[in-house]
C-alpha cells in the first residue's frame, strides 16, 4: 500500500532541512510541491519549495474543485495563504510520497486519502534552541522581518499545543537535537514502515 510520509513541526526545527535530505536520499519518495500566495523568498525556487501563485490562480484552482486544503495567516506582511492542491500530483495506486506542512494540513490530507495513507514525521526541537535557529536564520535575509518570526514563533505555540497534537493522533516525535541523528532515525522508521506495509501489518511502528 503507497503512502504519504508527512513531514511537519514548529518553525526553525529543522523540518525543511529533514524534508530536503529525505528527498535527496529516498528518490523512490516521489515530492509533492504545496502552493502559496506569500512573496518567493531568496534562495528558493518556483516549484520546488513552493509553487508561487497569486490570488487569482488561487480562486480559479478553487473554482474548479482542485483544491485539497487551504490555510491564511494574517502576517505582519499581509496575508499570505498555503494550500495544497489535487492536481495530477499524487497517485497513490503507483507510488509512495514526501510532503511537508502543517498540523492543520496534515489532518486534512488525512480526511482527504484516509488515515491508513498518511504518515506523520512530527519533528521537534527545545524552544530556546528554536528561537535563537531562527534569529540566526532571519539575520541572514537581506531585509530581516523580526515581527513576522515573533508572530509565527507564539502561532506555533498554538498551532501545535500538546493538546491538538494528540487529537491528531501524533504519537511518535522526532527530536532534532543533533541532525545526522534525526536524520537517521526517520530513515530508519520509514523503512520499518515501508517493510511493514509490504507484509499488510497494521500495527503501529516504533
Amino acid at each position: 500500500m503507497s503512502k504519504i510520509y508527512y513531514v511537519m513541526g514548529k518553525s526553525s526545527s529543522g523540518k525543511d532541512t529533514i524534508y530536503k535530505h529525505l528527498a535527496e536520499e529516498n528518490p523512490e519518495l516521489r515530492m509533492v510541491v504545496p502552493y502559496t500566495t506569500r512573496p518567493i523568498r531568496e534562495g528558493e525556487t518556483d516549484g520546488v519549495e513552493y509553487f508561487f501563485v497569486n490570488r487569482e490562480q488561487l480562486a480559479k484552482m478553487e473554482k474548479a474543485g482542485q483544491v485539497i486544503e487551504v490555510r491564511s495567516y494574517d502576517t505582519k506582511c499581509g496575508v499570505w495563504t498555503y494550500f495544497t492542491a489535487d492536481d495530477g500530483q499524487i497517485n497513490l495506486e503507483e507510488h509512495d510520497y514526501l510532503m511537508i506542512g502543517t498540523l492543520v494540513s496534515y489532518r486534512a490530507l488525512k480526511a482527504y486519502f484516509g488515515e491508513e495513507r498518511i504518515v506523520p514525521l512530527y519533528i521537534q526541537v527545545e524552544d530556546g534552541e528554536r528561537l535563537f535557529r531562527a534569529l540566526e536564520r532571519e539575520r541572514k535575509e537581506a531585509h530581516p522581518r523580526y515581527t513576522e518570526l515573533c508572530r509565527r514563533f507564539l502561532a506555533d505555540e498554538e498551532d501545535f499545543s500538546e493538546e491538538k497534537l494528540q487529537e491528531a493522533g501524533i504519537r511518535i516525535r522526532f527530536e532534532n537535537r543533533d541532525l545526522a541523528s534525526c536524520l537517521s532515525e526517520i530513515e530508519g522508521f520509514i523503512s520499518r514502515d515501508k517493510e511493514k506495509s509490504k507484509r499488510g501489518d497494521q500495527s503501529e511502528v516504533l
